[in-house]
C-alpha cells in the first residue's frame, strides 16, 4: 500500500502546511514552546500514516493510525491553548480541517478493523 495514495495522508499533509503557516504568527518567545510542539504533532500525523502503511499487515497499520489520532488530539489541544493565549484568532477553516482528518483516520481504522 502506497501511503501517498491514501486520502488521510494527503489531507494530513495539507494540515501540516497550515500548522506551519498559523504558527508563523506566534510570538518569537514561543519558537521552542508551543510553535515547536504544534509543528511536531502535525508532522507526526502523516508520518505515522506513512510508517504504518509501509508495515507488513493491517494490525501494525492500525497501531500507527492510533498514534496518528493521538497526535491529532495533541494538536487540537495545543490549538485551543494558542486560542486561549490569544496567539491566534479562531480559525474555523483550520478546525474543520482537523475534524476532516480525524474522520478520515477513524474511518480508515474502522475499515481495517472489519
Amino acid at each position: 500500500m502506497d501511503h501517498k495514495d491514501l486520502e488521510a495522508w494527503k489531507k494530513s499533509m495539507d494540515l501540516v502546511v497550515n500548522v506551519y503557516q498559523i504558527t508563523q504568527l506566534f510570538p518569537d518567545t514561543e519558537k521552542y514552546g508551543l510553535t515547536s510542539q504544534m509543528r511536531r504533532a502535525a508532522v507526526s500525523i502523516p508520518s505515522n500514516i506513512a510508517e504504518g502503511a509501509a508495515r507488513k499487515g493491517n494490525k501494525e497499520l492500525i497501531q500507527f493510525l492510533h498514534i496518528a489520532i493521538g497526535s491529532l488530539s495533541e494538536l487540537e489541544t495545543q490549538y485551543l491553548i494558542a486560542l486561549r493565549l490569544e496567539f491566534i484568532k479562531n480559525v474555523e477553516a483550520f478546525e474543520m480541517q482537523m475534524i476532516e482528518v480525524k474522520k478520515l483516520l477513524i474511518g480508515f481504522r474502522n475499515y481495517l478493523n472489519k
